[in-house]
């Protein structure tokens, strides 16, 4: 690679396409940004908070990425100097004394200043006594986590994985820690605070803002064998790194992510126990911005890749590796050493040897360097603002805003409506309408189900406000959140009024320019809402799945799928728009006894199950849809169709789990053809025949 500066040139774009534009992962962190904003409340309100952390969370979108949260209980207060527990009530307070004398750097002990409380599970079962004190033992704390995780029937395959719970949904895999959290910063981390501001990075209000949101202590001890580790904790930065790669541009993003794709493919690739992970590569390019001796910049993207790489290459050389804020921590300690350190450096070497060619073996990266070496006049089309504004929807549809009452959701919303009053970028502003629709249809839905039907004003006034919330989610949100209002309707039984909404939705989903799950005609779309804001846009064009929380009732033709998709932990289910119209003007005109629209209507979701090619309902989605197709023939009458369609519901990839449901719907409707052939008739509506 001769032409160094062009290739790098290449690679940005392609690493780019690969891991996403400046704005792309400034959409992802500024609607993760968000949602955290909207949910802190609520979740100081219960009494536990929690934050995504990893990879997801800093902008990378890897297939392979796990879902890294954290959690820590508010009433746990965290201290390094005895003087500051008169801050805090004893009475509320479990207030827990932070030792690093005799510890490891970067590793404390936690002393607890307060009895424990029955109330405090994991305090009470992890408490330790050494020489009259009592101290959160880290080994019994994780033990606990572990337990609690297990415990749980939702998750599967649960190991201990550091300092977290690991585990699987699904095929979804998290890692869940429960830490302490403190905002007291120790002594040992000041050298770090007086370096940053010795340097140009991190920016000014980029530390001030990591110092007002504190750190962690995670339970796990260090690697240097002794018997008190069970008594060690380790500080975890997580949300300071959070601001440390948010504030780096994007030559040092795309060069972070160029390193985790090295490692991984390359580096780590066939290696059962690899002793390199991302965090050193994290650790690795935090040293060289602050070290301030690399131009970040598209055309020495290379460069900077190589002078990370050579610097990842002196530290196991030398068998220290410092750790970004507590550099006396080796994080090499116990780890990368002995043999296996001789060989990875070996194998490091060889590739050194080989230079930045090394990377064509990544078969990631092979494709986005090959034309440049071979075509001098190869470029990498731009990304399209059609392209981003489908990224900006997907990471939309990814957000979820579950409490657990009515007086929770009434704390959202209460959120919404002040954070409507700062000041926020393009896409935590939408990010935001697109919150508020979700929370008020939630809300809408939980006071429906909860009000007492005592009297006929209090129907009458819960009914004008549930009408009005899910009006106004309907006019703010994406074109389908107005199907809310038509289940409304529905479940209330006003079906004249359910007809209006879902004929009006059905015209407005069938526009040309209509985007939906990635699909769209691009040119419609930008001479339909090119120009428009990022509000129109989504108010116009944007169509999600209709999401049915599985802990509310929405309607009760499908209350059964709710219940058996709630058994595997799926949160909800999730419904095509087109899907749902059908359905809805099924029920209506078979309600109204309408039974030649019942039956127009009832073709029409045949046809759309039988000859979509996957634009109108993906094929995670296509078991409820087949179920419900189901469901609206069992309704009409139509024995023999229900019964296909349920047995084709079962045939389809099983991404809500509705089995038990199927499996119900199936015997009752051979139980009912079995009653048929024994002389006990109802009379019946059956479609052509081609349709079974």
């Amino acid at each position: 690679m001769d032409d160094i500066p062009r290739a790098s040139e290449i690679l940005y774009v392609g690493l780019c396409h690969e891991i996403g534009t400046s704005t792309e992962v400034t959409v992802r962190r500024d609607v993760g940004d968000m949602e955290e904003m909207i949910k802190k409340p609520v979740q100081i309100y219960r009494g536990q908070r929690n934050m995504r952390s990893g990879s997801y969370r800093e902008g990378f979108r890897f297939e392979s990425s796990d879902i890294d949260t954290m959690f820590w209980y508010c009433h746990h207060k965290l201290i390094n100097d005895i003087s500051q527990a008169r801050l805090y009530d004893r009475t509320k307070y479990d207030i827990i004394l932070m030792e690093d004398s005799d510890t490891p750097p970067g590793f404390v002990k936690l002393q607890s200043l307060i009895s424990p409380q029955d109330y405090d599970v994991y305090i009470a079962s992890s408490a330790v006594s050494v020489n009259d004190r009592v101290y959160i033992s880290s080994l019994l704390w994780q033990q606990e986590l572990f337990k609690t995780v297990a415990a749980d029937t939702n998750h599967d395959s649960v190991t201990n994985h550091g300092p977290c719970a690991n585990s699987y949904i699904g095929s979804m895999e998290f890692d869940q820690a429960l830490c302490i959290a403190g905002t007291h910063w120790p002594a040992l981390t000041r050298p770090w605070i007086e370096r940053c501001l010795g340097h140009i990075w991190p920016p000014a209000p980029v530390l001030e803002e990591i110092l007002k949101n504190g750190y962690h202590c995670v339970p796990i001890g260090s690697k240097i064998v002794s018997s008190e580790n069970r008594l060690e904790w380790r500080l975890s930065f997580s949300q300071a790194e959070y601001r440390l790669v948010s504030s780096m541009n994007h030559t040092q993003f795309l060069v972070y992510g160029l390193l985790k794709i090295f490692l991984k493919e390359i580096l780590n690739h066939g290696v059962e126990e690899p002793l390199l992970c991302s965090y050193f590569l994290k650790t690795t390019v935090f040293w060289m911005i602050q070290g301030g001796s690399v131009e970040w910049r598209p055309n020495n993207l290379l460069n900077c890749f190589w002078k990370c790489f050579r610097y990842l290459i002196h530290c196991i050389y030398r068998g220290t590796f410092p750790n970004f804020f507590i550099p006396q921590n080796n994080m090499f300690i116990n780890k990368v050493v002995g043999a296996a350190r001789t060989a990875l450096l070996g194998q490091l070497y060889h590739y050194y040897n080989m230079g930045v060619s090394c990377l064509l073996l990544s078969p990631t990266l092979k494709p986005l360097l090959e034309p440049a070496i071979s075509n001098l006049t190869f470029v990498i089309p731009s990304t399209s603002a059609v392209v981003l504004d489908n990224n900006v929807m997907r990471e939309l549809s990814r957000l979820g805003f579950i409490a657990q009452d009515l007086s929770q959701y009434f704390i959202l919303l209460s959120t919404v409506e002040k954070l409507s009053l700062l000041s926020l970028s393009p896409y935590q502003a939408l990010t935001l309408q697109y919150g508020a629709t979700e929370i008020l249809i939630s809300t809408a839905f939980i006071m429906a189900n909860s009000t007492p039907y005592n009297t006929f004003k209090n129907v009458y006034k819960v009914d004008r406000i549930v009408c009005n919330m899910l009006k106004l989610a309907s006019r703010i949100g994406p074109v389908s959140h107005s199907l809310y209002l038509a289940l409304y309707y529905y479940r209330t039984g006003r079906y004249n009024e359910v007809l209006r909404v879902t004929y009006l939705t059905k015209q407005r989903l069938s526009q040309p320019y209509i985007m939906y799950r990635g699909t769209v005609d691009r040119q419609r779309y930008s001479e339909a809402v090119g120009s428009l804001s990022l509000s129109r846009k989504m108010k116009t064009a944007w169509v999600h799945n209709v999401k049915l929380g599985n802990e509310i009732q929405y309607i009760d033709e499908l209350i059964s799928e709710q219940e058996a998709s709630k058994q595997i932990a799926r949160d909800a289910l999730y419904i095509p728009p087109l899907v749902l119209t059908d359905m809805l003007l099924v029920l209506s005109h078979y309600k109204l006894g309408d039974i030649s629209q019942c039956l127009q209507s009832l073709t029409n979701l045949q046809t759309l199950l039988f000859y979509d090619d996957g634009r109108c309902i993906r094929l995670q989605v296509r078991d409820l849809s087949w179920q419900i197709l189901g469901i609206c023939q069992h309704v009409v009458g139509d024995l023999h169709g229900a019964l296909h369609s349920y047995r084709e519901s079962l045939r389809q990839e099983e991404f809500h789990n509705l089995q038990t449901a199927t499996e119900n719907r199936i015997a009752f409707v051979e139980h009912q053809l079995h009653n048929q052939s024994t002389g006990n008739t109802n009379k019946m509506y059956c479609l052509p025949c081609h349709f079974y």
